[in-house]
This record gives C-alpha cells, structure tokens and sequence, in this order.
C-alpha cells in the first residue's frame, strides 16, 4: 500500500477555499484582459511598422501608448503567477528538506510577496498623484502620465492579496504535512 503524496506547489490551488477560488478567478481575469491589452498592443504595432514601411503613415504617439499600456498589463501578470505557484524559485538547496519545512519556506516568501506588492502600490499610487498634481502629460498624444500609473495600482494590490492569503494557505499545509 502506498503512502499518499504530500501536494505538490502545483496541487495548492486545488486546496484553496472559497476565498481562494474566489482570489485566483479575479486574478485570472485580471491577467486575461491584461492578455489582451498586450495583443492589441501587438496589432497596433504591426499596423505602425506596415504602415510605415508601406504607406508612409503611422499610428501617432505607438511608442507612448506602448510604454504606458505595456507597464499597466505587466502588473495584472503577477497575482496570478503567485497564486498558481509560477515564481521562480531555485531549490537546489531545499530540495532534500521535509515538506513541512518547504512549506514555510514558501510561506515565508509569499509574505514578503505580499508585502512588497503592498509597498509597490503604495508608491506607485503616490508617484501617480504626485505626477498628477504637477500635471504631466505624455509628449505626443498629450495624455495624462499619472492615469496609467495609477492603472498598475490595482494589479499590485491584488499581488498583496495574493501574497497574503498564500502565506495563511501554505502555513495551513505545512501543519497538515508529515514532519
């Protein structure tokens, strides 16, 4: 008779509560239509170099709308990698160690996940206000700078919630797992 397997980094969604389910479904919207941003970003690119090439035309302000879209998408990546364990992680030295002791080793790391995702918003918000307030505007469209900041806030507080709740969860498994 065999021994049932302690679950694998892979396995921990299946483990999650309803809070959990409900966290990984809205991170996983939120990296879709993160997704998305990035194809239409792509479309509009290839439309700028064809028509540049091709008809001497091009999609006035791409690069900006690139560099302010691309940063906001980027953000809405990270609460999801974390929640279904996509970090990178090197256990060329903790692969020999228990599972109860991985597990709060990665339980400890999805804390400081966590926290930093809450610092990172902190900050982003205030230089967004602070980019507000003086009223910068990008340099050809003439857009607002601060609004795509602020865009990335939401994605590196759900990063906070992630981390938060995956280090409640992986502390949960490691007081489940055989010493």
């Amino acid at each position: 008779m065999q021994e049932a397997k302690p679950p694998t980094p892979f396995a921990l969604k299946d483990s999650f509560g309803p809070g959990g389910r409900r966290l990984l479904a809205v991170a996983r919207l939120m990296a879709i239509i993160g997704g998305l941003v990035f194809v239409g970003l792509v479309i509009m690119s290839v439309i700028s170099i064809v028509g540049r090439k091709t008809l001497g035309m091009v999609v006035p302000g791409d690069v900006e709308v690139l560099q302010m879209l691309a940063a906001c998408a980027s953000a809405s990546f990270f609460p999801y990698c974390h929640l279904i364990h996509g970090d990178v992680k090197v256990d060329f030295f903790t692969h020999n160690l228990s599972q109860r002791t991985l597990w709060i080793m990665d339980a400890i790391g999805s804390l400081l996940v966590g926290l930093f995702g809450a610092l990172i918003a902190w900050r982003t918000w205030e230089g967004a206000m602070t980019v507000k307030e003086f009223g910068e505007t990008s340099m050809i469209l003439q857009w607002p700078a601060w609004i795509p900041q602020a865009l990335m806030v939401p994605g590196f507080l759900l990063l906070a919630a992630a981390g938060g709740y995956m280090f409640a969860h992986q502390l949960r498994m490691a007081f489940k797992a055989h010493p």
